[in-house]
């Protein structure tokens, strides 16, 4: 018995914010929504996908952004999307370098911290 695989990352954002939170993140990040079950779609919030990953978006009242816990999403192409990011006017900060990685981190319009990589080798 163990672990096999993650199933899916979930973040939060305040009641409401669905239309905002489809924009940064199917626009911006390059996800695809997927429909929540039915027995979840009257909590709110939304669910997307790309690649292997599984993304859900919950609504939390009241509402924290987080600053420092986050998810970090591997891409193939770091630059198109922080040029995207920029273009909107999107939070990007740097940070210590990581071995083997180019980085950066953002901010969904909510606050929440993400990091955004690419393998360098």
């Amino acid at each position: 018995m163990g672990i096999i695989a993650l199933d899916h990352v979930q973040m939060t954002m305040p009641v409401g914010e669905e239309d905002a939170a489809r924009t940064f993140f199917i626009n911006l990040l390059g996800f695809a929504e997927v429909e929540k079950p039915e027995s979840l779609q009257g909590r709110g919030g939304a669910w997307f996908t790309a690649g292997a990953v599984n993304l859900h978006v919950g609504v939390e009242d009241p509402f924290t952004p987080s600053k420092k816990g986050h998810p970090a999403f591997l891409l193939d192409n770091l630059q198109e999307t922080v040029d995207r990011l920029a273009a909107a006017g999107a939070v990007l900060k740097d940070d210590k370098p990581l071995p083997g990685y180019i980085r950066k981190f953002t901010e969904d319009p909510f606050g929440n911290r993400i990091e955004l990589m690419q393998k360098t080798a």
